[in-house]
């Protein structure tokens, strides 16, 4: 028998898995999902493949080209969210996570795309290790899509929040733009400040997520899930 991969034995991987498996009791035949971005949702897609889910789906909801082409190759169609009336479920991923359900998203660049789909979305199941469940947002620092002409403009006013915004060179997002990931944030009122970036001009999506929050929060530690 080989020995196990390295995948299979890291700690932080085992967490994500059983983190994404526990989202499985929430798929129904048929369904269309709206599918995230990132190495738990990758656990997620791989656990579509394992356990047949994948050709029992209506077809998915992508936030990202890099989860399309892992969903193309299992053989699950990819639909344009213009053409789908109705999203019961997203499942996706946080690189940060409160009690409260609120999250920072956007470490893979994805975050105006998973934004919408979770809007457009009846439920949002979001899938994490405990390493990512904080007391406050703001330890990961918070990913903003700007208009590329916009950078500077919005580095400034972000720099004037008291945030440390630094340019993601060399990342381009999926739509063409720029991030800009902002540092030295404690983000006491998620709400508001988010609420607030979003009023600045070239800002396309800031990467919380707090005005719609996760419905579920599935949290996977060594021994297996915590739901919140």
């Amino acid at each position: 028998m080989p020995p196990p991969s390295a995948a299979a034995t890291d700690p932080g991987q085992i967490k994500k898995q059983h983190a994404a498996r526990a989202s499985l009791a929430m798929l129904r035949d048929d369904m269309i999902l709206g599918i995230g971005t990132g190495s738990t949702v990758n656990a997620f897609i791989e656990l579509l493949a394992a356990e047949g889910w994948a050709p029992r789906l209506h077809g998915a909801v992508s936030s990202s080209e890099g989860s399309s082409a892992r969903l193309r190759a299992l053989g699950t169609p990819i639909l344009d969210l213009n053409e789908v009336p109705d999203l019961q479920l997203y499942i996706d991923g946080a690189d940060e996570a409160t009690r409260a359900r609120t999250l920072i998203k956007g470490g893979g660049a994805a975050l105006t795309r998973e934004k919408i789909i979770a809007a457009a979305a009846e439920r949002f199941v979001c899938i994490i290790d405990d390493t990512k469940l904080v007391d406050t947002l703001g330890r990961f620092p918070l990913p903003v899509e700007v208009i590329p002409m916009a950078r500077g403009y919005v580095a400034r006013r972000l720099a004037e929040l008291g945030g440390r915004p630094m340019w993601r060179q060399g990342i381009t997002t999926d739509n063409g733009n720029h991030i800009l990931d902002v540092h030295d944030l404690s983000i006491t009122d998620p709400v508001a400040l988010e609420s607030a970036l979003n009023q600045i001009p070239g800002v396309v999506t800031v990467g919380l997520f707090a005005q719609r929050p996760a419905d579920v929060l599935l949290v996977g530690n060594d021994t297996g899930v915590k739901q919140l």
